[in-house]
């Protein structure tokens, strides 16, 4: 039976693709060759997010605020969307695992479904409650006007949005890296060349930010597009499309569970910025937001070798090599320490200068120390972010996604938020209290995360030697 199954056609495509090859090949030089590529990807396209944000910050405080209140919800519609990304990188890897194209296919194909219909959802839902979440968030009258021109334009776009995400995880779960990569840079530097021209050249204010964003995930989206008519593994086709219920429900496992990750982070955003407006106003807000731009681009290669871990865990668990996922988690954390301490220390002693960036204008001065003080401050952060990271992409790649949503949910409510709330408040901290709530919940809940993931890998191990045992 065994040597029937080598020589399908579907395992020969399977032998031909080098993605396919990497994931399924020697765990650590999957990490390192995943890994590599995305980093470079999602730097940049953070980069642009940080551009983004000195760019606006050219139009004042209140503008900077609008766009740290619309970014609650923003991350609500980017985390369900990057959670159908995630759901298609742990399925699609794991039919990988098991040589069967088809169902990689199949299930490429009900991913463009769920595309379609979370589009829907989005657009309706958005289009009639936007103003009223940005008041329940605590927006002001000045930041409310900025927020809307910004978010009608953005969430207008979902469709690009959504696709683009879903898209880059059907090409992380064929290890097709290199093409995740070229078009995540391609859009992001094509965001930030067009950004200045449409906010200050052509005078479009926050709304030209809004524009050049969708603008180029629209660009994106038809490169993808181009791509998957026979460039890469997965194939796009309506004959290639029978519904399965059983497909659908292992894409939602992850997707969902991974997506109301991002709610939980949003929830988090908005409870910070509801206690920040409380202990220091409008300010607090503009610190926090410009500055976690910053936290989130230092954070980013760790979170590449994370993403990268859910494919090569996915097509592991789809072959049965269980033994590979503890040399998967033990190494990936071991490179995103290392990589999380030369970030720290980088912040560290330039975190004076990256506070110019978003105080270069008059009414953004004041700022300056106070983004300096929580870019310090964050490095402390770093430092256990892979541990939590890594261990929750274990759950994502062998379809236990709630797990990785309760991870995520005990370490920013129960933990961060009770932390921020008590230090900033009762304790009198102001803001810094905000800021070492922050710290302290991580580093709480990436140990949790680290120790449930080792307790659950080690069951499946013995799962799998019991089953030998009974067979020999």
């Amino acid at each position: 039976m065994e040597e029937d199954t080598k020589n399908t056609p579907e395992n020969k495509e399977y032998e031909e693709t080098e993605g396919v090859a990497t994931i399924l090949g020697d765990p650590k030089k999957a990490v390192l060759k995943l890994s590599g590529p995305m980093i470079v990807a999602m730097l940049v396209s953070a980069l642009y997010n940080l551009v983004d944000g000195v760019w606006v910050a050219g139009l004042g405080q209140n503008a900077l605020a609008a766009i740290g209140f619309i970014t609650p919800i923003f991350l609500i519609v980017m985390g369900f969307s990057n959670g159908l990304g995630a759901g298609a990188t742990a399925v699609i890897s794991r039919f990988i695992g098991e040589r069967n194209k088809k169902k990689a296919d199949n299930a490429a194909m009900h991913i463009l479904l769920l595309v379609v219909i979370f589009t829907i959802i989005v657009m309706l839902s958005l289009g009639l409650f936007l103003e009223p979440i940005l008041s329940i968030l605590g927006a002001t009258k000045e930041a409310m006007v900025y927020g809307i021109s910004y978010g009608e334009i953005v969430f207008g776009g979902t469709i690009f949005i959504v696709f683009t995400a879903a898209a880059y995880g059907i090409l992380r779960g064929e290890g097709n890296v290199k093409k995740t990569t070229y078009a995540m840079v391609f859009g992001a530097v094509l965001n930030m060349i067009i950004d200045p021209i449409f906010i200050y050249t052509l005078g479009w204010g926050i709304a030209g930010a809004a524009i050049a964003t969708i603008l180029s995930l629209g660009v994106v989206s038809l490169l993808l597009l181009y791509w998957f008519r026979g460039n890469t593994y997965i194939d796009f086709s309506l004959k290639f499309f029978k519904f399965s219920y059983s497909i659908l429900k292992k894409i939602l496992l992850v997707g969902i569970p991974a997506g109301a990750e991002f709610l939980i982070i949003a929830i988090l955003a908005g409870s910070l910025n509801m206690i920040l407006v409380t202990v220091s106003g409008p300010d607090g807000v503009a610190v926090y937001s410009s500055a976690w731009r910053v936290v989130m681009i230092a954070i980013i290669p760790v979170i590449s070798v994370a993403v990268s871990v859910v494919a090569i865990v996915g097509a592991s668990f789809g072959a049965k090599r269980y033994e590979n996922f503890e040399i998967i988690q033990n190494y990936a954390i071991k490179i995103g320490i290392l990589i999380a301490v030369i970030t720290a220390v980088t912040t560290f002693i330039l975190a004076p200068y990256i506070a110019d960036l978003f105080t270069y204008s008059h009414d953004t001065a004041q700022l300056h120390d106070f983004i300096a003080d929580f870019l310090r401050l964050m490095s402390l952060f770093y430092i256990f972010v892979p541990v939590g990271a890594i261990s929750s992409s274990i759950f994502q790649g062998v379809g236990r996604g709630i797990d990785s949503f309760m991870l995520t949910a005990i370490r920013e409510l129960p933990l961060i938020v009770v932390f921020s709330y008590v230090l900033a408040i009762p304790m009198g901290m102001g803001q810094y209290g905000v800021w070492w709530g922050i710290v302290i919940g991580n580093v709480v809940g990436c140990i949790i995360a680290y120790i449930w993931s080792k307790i659950y890998i080690r069951k499946l191990i013995a799962i799998k030697d019991r089953a030998m045992e009974v067979v020999d």
